[in-house]
Formats: C-alpha cells, structure tokens, sequence
C-alpha cells in the first residue's frame, strides 16, 4: 500500500510521500525510475510533474527531500516542489505561521517559511555564475554571467545562463506567446553547452518589476511553473539591464514574487502552494510484473538521460561471481538506480531496494484489499480533518 498526498505550486504538480521515519537505508522507499514514470503518468497513473519524499536528514537539517521528476530521473532541486513539501509538513503537522524547516538537497540547505496569508517563502540561497558550477560551456559575458549564441533548431539564440543547484538557460523574447516551446525548449534542454541538461525559460520584459516567462524543465517537458526557472530568469535579466533585483514573474500557473537580496546575494522566492487530494496507488499499478516494456504505465523518458559506459554498465550487470558469493549487498558497486536501471533492475539478487520492496509485498499479501481500504480511510479522514481544522473547509 502507497499512500501519498497531490499537492499544486501554480500548477507545477507532485506527488508527496512522508518517509521522514523510514529506516535510514531505505531512501528511496521503494520506489524505482520506472515505478516513478507510471504514478506520473496522466492517463495510467496518479499524474504529475514529479514525485517528492520526505526523508529523515543526513547532514544536520531537520529532513532530506528528494525528488524525482516524471521520466524518473533525479533533478538537483525544484523551487516550486519544496514549495509544495512546506506546506504538506504544515498540513501534517498542523504548523503555524512563521514556522521554518531547514531542509536538505542536492543543492544544498534550503529554508522555506510558511507565511501568514498561507504562501511559502523560501531562501534558495545564492545563484551560481560560473560555468563550472551552472554547468555551462558558455563563457561569462560582459553581463558578468554565463552568456553567447546558441544554435538549436533551426534558430540562432542569445542566452544567458545561471544555476541555481539545477542549471538554467535564459532567453529574453519580445512575446513568449509567440515561442515555439515543444521545439526550442526540447533543443535546447539537451545543447552541448550545457553537459548535465538544462532548463529553458523565455522571458518577455513588460517592466523593470514585471516579467513574463515560460517554461521547459529538464525531465518534464512544459510546465506551468520552475521556482528556480524564476530565480535564475531574474538573475540573468538583471545582469542583462532588463529588470530590477526584485520582480513579479507570471508563470503560466500564475505569478511568483522573487527577491535577490543585494545585502546577502540570496533569492527569495514567495507563492502559494495547496494541497489537491490524499489518496491511495491500487496495489495493481505497483505491480512491475504486470506490464511489459511499453505496455500501460511504462512510459519511456523523452529524452533520455545519458547512459553508463558499456564498461560501467557489464561492472554492474555481470559483478564478479566470486565476489558476490562472498562479499555482502553493502560491498558491491553502488547503483544509481535512476540512470542504470530505466530498461529494468540490473541486479536483482542484490537490489538495494529488495527489501522494501518485500515490506511492501508481504503487507499486501497479509491483508485483504478491503483491510487496506480501511487503513487508508482512516488515515486519510485524520489528515483531512486536521487540515480542515487548521486552514478551514477550503482550505485558505
């Protein structure tokens, strides 16, 4: 049984998962690249931009998040999803106004803070502008960051690029209703200039302290809002002359307010985030074996993210016999499940998963589906009735 919770930043959605008292190694609570796809997708599945989980901390925050995006690969960070994981920890643990978590990623700490009109503020820290750290093979340009001529479909762009733990590229346009996003967004995600993949974002200048974006991630295709897609776009228009530090950017799931903060060089994010539904994944859609490579449920990431070396690729799918014979699950290569395993687990024997994935099994095999039923009842009509006594009967 997987119960979960959709939650909505300006439409940017997800599925959220509570592992914050899961067992420490168990960091992905069971879930597999392909296992991600098939929630996330719209028709066979839950539906959603992406998958988070809140996971007990390792360096000293309060939790970890990690999350996932559609196709099932793992993006540094994601301004709206962590917009999203404050308020489900709000909704949860009926916290008040001014409440702080200190929540680590692969960014890095990042702070969000719950607001007394019920928005989320977030400190995402400083924005990176060298290259390296983007990444980018763009040089810095006059503009002090990361910017140049790019060829991608058919057209020349001029760009600028910033990071903001995930990479980003910039382009300013006269009228973004008039882009072609399926077809530059996809070509540029994926430019040589930017080695990990990136997400596009064109921008329209109404004012100095208005600004009209879209959006492509990385992973995900079109989506109506990226928190850290508006960050790095005010960063590269201000460094361009186009705006002032703070601006409002309408997304086309609506505005967000960002703050780069001259004092301390840190972007300051605020905009709502709501709960949608608590629900329950049919123990059938857990079911790998059910369905066979492109059949319901299996969705094929587009594009796909770089593959391992045939060399890195026959270490993890044939290991040394004697070797695993006699050395312990811990004492084998790590596994990046994500990447490695997106056609299928290349070590069944010795999946880092397997157990969980056997807690899973065996509490579906104990219990009939209309025990599980009422579990998830139960636990949902707790949730809801918290968070209607918290916010009220809509929400707000």
């Amino acid at each position: 049984m997987l119960q979960f919770s959709k939650y909505q930043g300006l439409g940017n959605d997800f599925l959220m998962l509570d592992g914050r008292n899961a067992p420490e190694e168990d960091d992905s609570l069971g879930l597999t690249s392909e296992l991600v796809r098939r929630l996330c997708d719209r028709r066979f599945g839950v539906g959603g931009d992406g998958v988070i989980l809140a996971l007990p901390p390792g360096q000293g925050g309060e939790l970890r998040m990690r999350i996932f995006n559609a196709d099932g690969t793992e993006p540094e960070m994601c301004g709206n999803g962590i917009r999203c994981l404050a308020r489900f920890l709000a909704d949860s643990d009926g916290d008040q106004p001014g409440r702080q978590w200190q929540i680590e990623t692969l960014a890095g700490r990042i702070v969000p803070e719950l607001q007394e009109d019920g928005t989320i503020r977030v400190d995402m820290g400083r924005p990176l502008l060298d290259p390296e750290a983007v990444p980018t093979t763009l040089p810095v340009g006059e503009a002090g960051i990361p910017q140049g001529d790019l060829e991608a479909a058919g057209y020349t762009f001029s760009v600028g690029a910033a990071g903001m733990g995930n990479p980003h590229v910039v382009i300013p346009v006269t009228d973004v209703a008039l882009v072609e996003l399926d077809s530059f967004g996809a070509a540029l995600e994926v430019h040589p200039a930017f080695p990990a993949r990136t997400n596009v974002h064109f921008v329209q200048v109404l004012s100095p302290t208005h600004l009209v974006m879209r959006v492509w991630e990385r992973g995900a295709g079109p989506t109506l809002a990226c928190g850290t897609g508006a960050c790095a776009t005010l960063v590269v228009c201000h460094r361009l002359g186009l705006s002032e530090r703070r601006a409002r950017l309408d997304l086309p799931g609506g505005p967000l307010e960002i703050d780069w903060d001259e004092a301390t060089d840190h972007l300051f994010m605020t905009g709502p985030a709501e709960a949608v539904f608590d629900g329950v994944v049919a123990p059938a859609l857990l079911d790998l074996d059910q369905y066979g490579p492109g059949e319901q449920g299996s969705v094929e990431p587009e594009p796909s993210p770089p593959a391992p070396s045939a060399a890195a690729a026959a270490e993890v799918a044939d290991p040394d016999p004697e070797a695993v014979a006699t050395s312990p699950t811990s004492a084998l290569p790590e596994v990046n499940c994500a990447v490695v395993c997106v056609n299928g687990c290349v070590r069944p024997d010795a999946c880092p998963s397997a157990e969980a994935r056997a807690r899973v099994a065996a509490l579906l095999e104990s219990r009939s589906l209309d025990d599980l039923v009422a579990i998830a009842t139960n636990s949902l009509d707790d949730r809801t009735r918290a968070r209607i006594e918290a916010n009220g009967p809509l929400g707000g």
